[in-house]
């Protein structure tokens, strides 16, 4: 069974890591677990709805439900993956050898960051709704073995996007628009300054 590694990274300061380090930890730890849960669970759903469907029609929506968030957060990391985290980690790079911030390809960095945002909104909406359905994901009386691990699942996801939201929205995104609109990272500019 898959497993998110950011458990075993509690120890991490990531307000500390540098803006390219960030988005690494990001694709790593999040990116590649989400993708890995979602086909699990997308193949558990169809399990699960194919046994207890008739008797626990809410499964058959959560099913749909799941099969929107899978298929929104998988354009969403593609954006981040090929777009924007790209470009945040050329900008930082580039302030680094004290060079103005290159040409973004959208413009602002606020741009992109505001479209990730409202899908991350998005994401979390599609996971409340998942969460009404199921009553906060709790198991009636016939839930056999698999579904309990689809909920298992359903409830490490939860987990896991919430903390890949936070440190986007928090602490990721932030930074990269103060940088962009400095010019130049924090400490560069006073360590010009010092020359």
């Amino acid at each position: 069974r898959p497993q998110n590694t950011e458990s075993g990274t509690a120890e991490l300061d990531f307000n500390a890591m540098s803006l390219a380090a960030l988005s690494d930890h990001i694709v790593r730890c999040h990116h590649d677990f989400t993708r890995e849960e979602d086909a699990r669970i997308a193949a558990l759903l169809d399990k699960v709805c194919g046994v207890h469907g008739r008797n626990h029609p809410e499964l058959l929506q959560v099913r749909e439900v799941f099969s929107r968030l899978k298929s929104e957060l998988e354009a969403h990391m593609l954006k981040e993956e090929r777009m924007l985290f790209p470009y945040i980690a050329l900008m930082e790079s580039a302030f680094g050898f004290g060079l103005p911030c290159p040409p973004a390809p959208f413009g602002s960095t606020r741009n992109p960051v505001a479209v990730m945002i409202s899908d991350h909104d998005a994401a979390a909406e599609m996971l409340k709704e998942i969460r009404e359905l199921t009553d906060d994901l709790t198991l009636p009386g016939d839930a056999c073995m698999s579904y309990r691990s689809l909920f298992s699942a359903l409830g490490g996801l939860d987990k896991d996007i919430r903390q890949h939201i936070h440190l986007e929205n928090n602490i990721l995104f932030p930074k990269a628009i103060a940088m962009e609109d400095a010019g130049v990272p924090e400490g560069v500019q006073e360590m010009q300054e010092a020359a």
